[in-house]
C-alpha cells in the first residue's frame, strides 16, 4: 500500500539564532507522508534525533505503524547539524550553539509558509526530537494540541550532561581537532571511542545482563556489536556536525528562552495534552525526570515503556514488544 510523499527545502535566509549568532543562508531539508487535509488540522510534526536524518525515521510511518499516512499528514523536518539541514559539513561559519528554540522556529517558519499551517495536531518526538517537541509546547503553546515525548525531558539533565561531556571530549582529544568541533579529517579513531561510549549508555545493564546485544541484534561477539551498532553508525556521519548536535543537546531547556530559566513557569505555560512517555531503564532521559513534570503540566500522563532496551526503548525498530507498546499509545493519544 502507498501513500502520498513528498520532499524539499526550505530556505530561510540568514538566520540569527538564540546564541546572537547567525546561521548563514539556512535553510531545513524536509520530508512529508500522506495528505493535508481542507482543514488542515491533520497534521503531526515528527522531528528528527541525534545525528538521525529524515529516511532513519520512516520505519515506524505506515498503516500499521506508529503514524498512519492515511490519517495524517506527517511532516519530518530535519534538525539542524544532522548534515541534510544546515550543518558544520555545509555551511561555512555554523554558530558554536543552535539551541531547540532555534530548530522550533525555524519549523514553525517552514510550516507557515511552505504549507499554510498555523496549528498542529501533535508533534510526536522520540530523545533529541522529544526535546524538541516540549520545545514547541513551550514556545506555541496556542499552536499545538497535544505532544508525545517519547524519551525526552524539558530540560537536559546533569546527569545527562555529563554522558555529553565525555563525548565532546572524546571528539575534542582527536588530533584532527582542530578547535570549537572543527577538525582537519575524519577522526577514526575518535568517532571508535565515540561509539563505545554510547553503546554504554543507550541500552541497560539489564539488556546486556539478557544477553540481547547477541541474541536481539545478532552481533556474534562482543567486538562486532561494537563495530556494526556503533562505530560504523557514526561514522557515517560528519565528526563536526555530531559535536554540533552535542551543544544543542546539551543546551536543552524549554525555559531558556521566554521564561528566564525559570522551569517550573515554562511548564505550567504548555497548553497541550502531554504523552510523557519515558524508557523505564532509559539511563539519561529517566522516569524521574517525566515524575517531576508530571504534577506541573496542565494535562498530562506519564506512561513508562515497560522495557530493558534502555534508551532504545523509545526507537524499537528491532524491538516488537516495545514498537507495540508505543503504538498503542500513542494512536490511543492522538486519537484523545
Amino acid at each position: 500500500m502507498t501513500w502520498a510523499t513528498a520532499a524539499g527545502r526550505f530556505d530561510l535566509g540568514d538566520l540569527k539564532t538564540q546564541s546572537g549568532e547567525t546561521i548563514t543562508s539556512a535553510f531545513i531539508s524536509w520530508k512529508t507522508h500522506g495528505t493535508l487535509n481542507a482543514a488542515r488540522d491533520n497534521v503531526v510534526l515528527y522531528p528528527t534525533s541525534y545525528s538521525a536524518q529524515h529516511p532513519d525515521l520512516e520505519w515506524l510511518i505506515g498503516p500499521d505503524g506508529v503514524l498512519d499516512p492515511q490519517q495524517w499528514f506527517i511532516v519530518i523536518p530535519d534538525m539542524f547539524g544532522n548534515g541534510l539541514s544546515s550543518s558544520p559539513s555545509n555551511t561555512p561559519d555554523y554558530p558554536v550553539l543552535v539551541t531547540a528554540h532555534d530548530n522550533v522556529a525555524a519549523q514553525r517558519r517552514l510550516l507557515q509558509q511552505q504549507f499554510g499551517i498555523d496549528r498542529l495536531h501533535a508533534v510526536y518526538g522520540w530523545s533529541m526530537g522529544a526535546q524538541q517537541a516540549y520545545h514547541w509546547a513551550a514556545d506555541f503553546p496556542d499552536a499545538v494540541q497535544r505532544i508525545v515525548v517519547n524519551c525526552g525531558s524539558a530540560r537536559t539533565a546533569v546527569h545527562n550532561k555529563i554522558f555529553l561531556a565525555s563525548l565532546m571530549a572524546t571528539l575534542e582529544a582527536a588530533p584532527e581537532h582542530t578547535g570549537n568541533g572543527r577538525f582537519s579529517a575524519p577522526p577514526k579513531a575518535a568517532i571508535r571511542a565515540f561509539g563505545r561510549i554510547y553503546a554504554s549508555w543507550a541500552l541497560s545493564q539489564d539488556f546486556y545482563r539478557a544477553n540481547l546485544h547477541v541474541t536481539a541484534l545478532k552481533a556474534p561477539d562482543l567486538e562486532t556489536y561494537y563495530r556494526t551498532d556503533w562505530e560504523e553508525r557514526y561514522a557515517r556521519r560528519n565528526a563536526a556536525d555530531l559535536y554540533a548536535q552535542l551543544r544543542t543537546w546539551d543546551a536543552g531547556d524549554i525555559s531558556s528562552l521566554l521564561y528566564g530559566g525559570d522551569l517550573t513557569k515554562a511548564l505550567q505555560a504548555i497548553k497541550a495534552k502531554v504523552l510523557l512517555m519515558p524508557g523505564a531503564t532509559d539511563l539519561y532521559f529517566r522516569v524521574a525526570d517525566n515524575e517531576a513534570e508530571l504534577p506541573l503540566l496542565q494535562s498530562a500522563e506519564l506512561k513508562p515503556i515497560p522495557s530493558i532496551w534502555g534508551h532504545r526503548a523509545g526507537n524499537p525498530a528491532l524491538n516488537p514488544p516495545d514498537a507495540e507498546f508505543i503504538k498503542q499509545n500513542v494512536r490511543r493519544w492522538l486519537a484523545a
